[in-house]
């Protein structure tokens, strides 16, 4: 019996041993890299790099088709200017303005609804206006919630 608790504690043990140095060994070996971690580059060593990957590609296209470099070149451009101008353009925020005269009328609505006094309706609009709530301008977030931060909507 004292055996067998015996037998079952040392395979424990050396479970736990093996695991533990499965662990620990990645993590000392990733301490000790040496290889520099990519920063943040600037915007112009990624285009310089993109520049150059597209000229590779079309320098490779031009070869495997047999025809010149920079006619290959001419019609990626034209494609590119093709897609660019196909894409919707982003819509702009609404301005702090926009978005002060909307919870004026959300908190107009809802004090004329009864589930605000014109008290809270103040003093809320006074910390929307002193920057207390989070996002631009302090009026709110585009989180999760709804389009204005208002949740199920």
């Amino acid at each position: 019996m004292i055996r067998t608790t015996r037998k079952r504690l040392l395979v424990g043990l050396a479970a736990a041993g093996v695991l533990g140095v499965g662990i620990a060994a990645p993590t000392v070996a990733l301490a000790d890299d040496k290889t520099p971690t990519p920063s943040a580059s600037t915007s112009t060593d990624r285009t310089g790099d993109r520049e150059q990957r597209q000229a590779e590609f079309a320098d490779a296209l031009a070869k495997e088709l047999g025809v010149p470099a920079d006619k290959v070149t001419a019609a990626l451009e034209k494609l590119r200017e093709q897609r660019q101008a196909d894409r919707p353009e982003r819509p702009q925020p609404p301005s702090t303005q926009d978005r002060q005269a909307a919870l004026k009328e959300r908190l107009d609505q809802a004090v004329k609804d009864g589930k605000l006094t014109q008290e809270q309706a103040d003093a809320v609009l006074k910390a929307a206006e002193a920057g207390v709530f989070p996002g631009p301008g302090g009026m709110g977030h585009r989180g999760w919630h709804g389009q204005d931060g208002r949740p199920g909507e």
